[in-house]
């Protein structure tokens, strides 16, 4: 059975099952329908922190011109510019074995590409979502649907993974923010 996450809720992954090891989190949304003239493209990126909050450096930083982290245990399965068709537009690939000792939390965001030059926004985007799958049994744990009304941010932090004591616990975020990519990588210490 999946669980259904809303907005704040938190679930300890590897303490209700021990044997996750590669989890897959797949993101989807959808566009209204509008005279904008241009098409959107928004892309998922995923910011490894370290105790501080912090990356340690731009390999921490996993997005469409970096698909995998330096230690192997994140990788983006590639850009979907379009976000066309049904299903997951983008995903993360995740092997919580290989992730290094010193990554304390995985946040995952999507940004709208160009947003400020096409003025395109999250306010224009609907059915966002979330959902973290056991890729090894091919089964969904849990699903987070967004449902926020974002009505001028350019980038949302969609979830984070974060270690506690020994175990893997996932967040529904659900925050959003202005200043598209360039905030989140100077949010992260990036720049």
């Amino acid at each position: 059975m999946v669980i259904q996450l809303s907005k704040g809720q938190r679930i300890d992954l590897t303490k209700n099952d021990p044997s996750l090891k590669n989890i897959g989190i797949g993101l989807g949304w959808d566009v209204k329908q509008f005279d904008g003239g241009q098409d959107f493209d928004l892309d998922a990126s995923v910011f490894l922190l370290d105790a501080s909050g912090k990356c340690r450096n731009e390999q921490d930083f996993i997005f469409y011109n970096n698909l995998v982290s330096a230690d192997q245990s994140v990788t983006h399965t590639g850009d979907n510019r379009t976000g066309a068709g049904d299903g997951d537009d983008e995903k993360i690939l995740v092997d919580l074995s290989k992730i290094s000792p010193q990554i304390d939390k995985i946040v995952v965001t999507v940004t709208i590409h160009e947003a400020d030059t096409r003025r395109q926004n999250f306010g224009q985007v609907l059915n966002a979502y979330v959902r973290l799958l056991n890729e090894d049994s091919q089964s969904e744990v849990l699903r987070y649907d967004l449902g926020e009304d974002f009505s001028i941010e350019t980038a949302v932090v969609f979830c984070e993974l974060y270690r506690h004591n020994n175990d893997w616990k996932f967040a529904a975020v659900g925050s959003g923010y202005q200043g598209g990519l360039g905030a989140l990588v100077n949010a992260y210490g990036l720049q």
